[in-house]
This record gives C-alpha cells, sequence and structure tokens, in this order.
C-alpha cells in the first residue's frame, strides 16, 4: 500500500469530517472526504449530509471545483456507485477528473458497490483499505453494525460512584458527576440517533432526554427519545413526552425486540441511558457494541449498582471489555470501552422493565 504522508494526513481529516455529522445521516454512513490538488494541496472538505442531501464525496467536491482536476480524492468509504436519493459518487469523482482516490473502507453492501471498479475502469488509481481499522472503529461503526448485524450499534452510558453506584440508598441520584460530565453526555446524544430508558429510570427520574447546551438550551436537532414501557405505566405528564422532540414508547418484550423496531425506524446509533435492569438486558445478550462509563470520585457504600445480574457465577466467566480511552472531565473520569466477550446469554423478556 503506498500513501504519501500528505493523503495520510488528510485520511484523519476525512475520518474526523466523518465524526462530526455523527447522528445526523442516518439510515445513510456518516462519511467524510477531502480534496487535494494536483500538488497534494487540500482544497476541498465535506461530510455526508442529512438524508437526501449530498454525500461527502460530492460536497467536497463542490468546494473545491477545478481545483479536483488531476487531484486525489481521500474518503472514509468507497464511492458509491449507485443512485439512490442522490447520483453515484464515483460518477461525480469521474465527472471532476481526479486522477486519484484514497479509500479507507471498501464498500459492504452489494447494493451501493462497484465504485473501486468503475473509477478504475475511467482510468483512476484507486487505494483501497487506508487506515481502515481506525475508520471501522470510528464514525463508520453504527453504519457498519446496520449492514454486518441489521440492527442499531449500541452505546451504553452510565455514571456511577467509584464503587459502582447508580444513586444512593435513598434513591437520590442527582448528581453523581459533575458539570463538565453532564455536558459530555449531552455531546455524546447528539452523536445518536435514538436514547433509551426503560420505565423505571422514567418514572424515577422524570428525564427529558433531550440534548441541550451548558445554559440548558435546547439544541436544534434532537434523537428520538424512546422508553421502554411494556406495562403502560409511564403518565402522560412524563417530560418525555413534551413537544421538546419526537419520543417512541415501546412495548418491546426485549431488548433485540427493541433494536429492530428502531432499526425499521432508520436508526442506526442508539444511546441506552435506562438503569441497571435495561442495562444488563443488553449486556446479558451481547448487544452493547461500545460503553461510556462516567466515574465519580466519591463513595456510597450502598444504593443500586451500575448494573444488574448478568447471569455470571465465576470469574471466567466475566465479561470482559477493552478500555479504548480515558478522560478527565474535570474531577470525574470518562471510561471508554469495548466488549471483548460477552457473556452469551439468552433474549431476556424482561429488558424493558
Amino acid at each position: 500500500m503506498t500513501v504519501t504522508p500528505v493523503e495520510s494526513q488528510a485520511m484523519a481529516r476525512a475520518r474526523a469530517l466523518g465524526e462530526s455529522v455523527l447522528g445526523t445521516t442516518s439510515p445513510n454512513p456518516a462519511v467524510g472526504a477531502v480534496i487535494l490538488d494536483a500538488d497534494g494541496t487540500p482544497v476541498g472538505e465535506g461530510a455526508t449530509a442529512p438524508p437526501g442531501g449530498p454525500h461527502a464525496e460530492v460536497a467536497a467536491l463542490a468546494q473545491a471545483g477545478e481545483g479536483a482536476r488531476g487531484g486525489s480524492a481521500v474518503v472514509t468509504l468507497e464511492p458509491c456507485a449507485h443512485t439512490g436519493r442522490t447520483g453515484p459518487c464515483a460518477d461525480a469523482l469521474i465527472a471532476a477528473g481526479v486522477a486519484r482516490v484514497v479509500v479507507a473502507v471498501p464498500e459492504p453492501s452489494e447494493l451501493a458497490g462497484g465504485g473501486a471498479e468503475r473509477l478504475r475502469a475511467a482510468g483512476i488509481d484507486v487505494e483501497l483499505g487506508v487506515q481502515r481499522a481506525e475508520a471501522e472503529a470510528g464514525a463508520l461503526a453504527a453504519w457498519l453494525t446496520g449492514v454486518r448485524k441489521h440492527r442499531p450499534f449500541v452505546v451504553w452510558k452510565v455514571a456511577a460512584t467509584l464503587d459502582g453506584r447508580v444513586a444512593a440508598a435513598d434513591g437520590s441520584s442527582r448528581w453523581i458527576t459533575g458539570e463538565l460530565a453532564r455536558a459530555a453526555v449531552h455531546r455524546l446524544r447528539a452523536t445518536c440517533d435514538a436514547v433509551v430508558v426503560g420505565s423505571g429510570t422514567a418514572l424515577t427520574d422524570d428525564p427529558q432526554l433531550t440534548v441541550r447546551d451548558t445554559d440548558g438550551r435546547i439544541f436544534g436537532r434532537q434523537p428520538l427519545r424512546v422508553v421502554v414501557d411494556r406495562r403502560g405505566r409511564l403518565p402522560a405528564t412524563a417530560r418525555v413526552l413534551d413537544d421538546a422532540a419526537p419520543t417512541h414508547v415501546s412495548r418491546a418484550s426485549g431488548p433485540r425486540e427493541l433494536l429492530a423496531e428502531l432499526f425499521d425506524r432508520d436508526v442506526r446509533r442508539v444511546l441506552v441511558e435506562g438503569g441497571p435492569t435495561l442495562a444488563a438486558a443488553f449486556l446479558r445478550n451481547g448487544l452493547v457494541d461500545e460503553a461510556v462509563v462516567h466515574l465519580a470520585p466519591t463513595l456510597l457504600g450502598a444504593g443500586p449498582s451500575l448494573v444488574g445480574d448478568l447471569g455470571i457465577s465465576t470469574i471466567t466467566d466475566a465479561l470482559s471489555l477493552a478500555v479504548v480511552d480515558v478522560t478527565r472531565l474535570g474531577g470525574d473520569v470518562q471510561l471508554r470501552l469495548r466488549p471483548t466477550r460477552h457473556t452469551g446469554g439468552r433474549e431476556s423478556a424482561d429488558g424493558g422493565s
């Protein structure tokens, strides 16, 4: 694989561009693209617009103009070769006169495949697999999960004390973590298509589940709020039912059924913010793709644990997670983890309590 340092830098930028539009592109992938002119100077960049809008390559080409001719396109996903709501990106690159296309992730779906072949047939040099692992683990992870597993990518978020308590013995939980950690939660919500809680959390905490800035102002674009309420306990006065954002009340009997419902609604990235019971149901069934844990340097000694019963009785069966990132948020610590070994349990019947 022959890639110049400038192309490597451009790919890192393209991956960042994809990350910047997470939560706005579903069911389309969050792609980033950078156009380099014939001398290797960046002359255009773009990211996937909301459905119906231009794809990353088209946006980047529009910014580059004639600077694209004889240059290179660096893109996180193989340009599509099919016509959907927009035309084929491969054709747009050919028309723009680029000489080379550098791609991180080859197109995994048959529908949109064939872009690299079309580009090569037009005499364009194509390099596949540049920073592929990083791109697949980044902004494309949710979309790839949908293609490969036919379900949304699931992020489980939890805030806990150092001894793993999500509330005190009397049920009080505001606030376990500080302002910086809470602001980080809103940024995380903004990257997701849906935020899920169980009816227990909705009844106990009455959360609004919106994305807000540090002054409490509601953002323009909001994820779908989802309450799993199999027994119909959610009152009409619940804040999650206000008009600040769309809400879906699900009667699903388990996480897999819930994820199928959401997938049919074009949801590709889900944030699970429910309590220990809901979290355990997702973890038991191997349905957590990433965990974001906020730990406060406090101790309670009693109160509900951050996760419920996982059906694990011996240390050798423990669910293992790899630490992806550790970030200090004021006095708190954020751990981002990905499971390396699942429990392999069966679907739970009470995943929506």
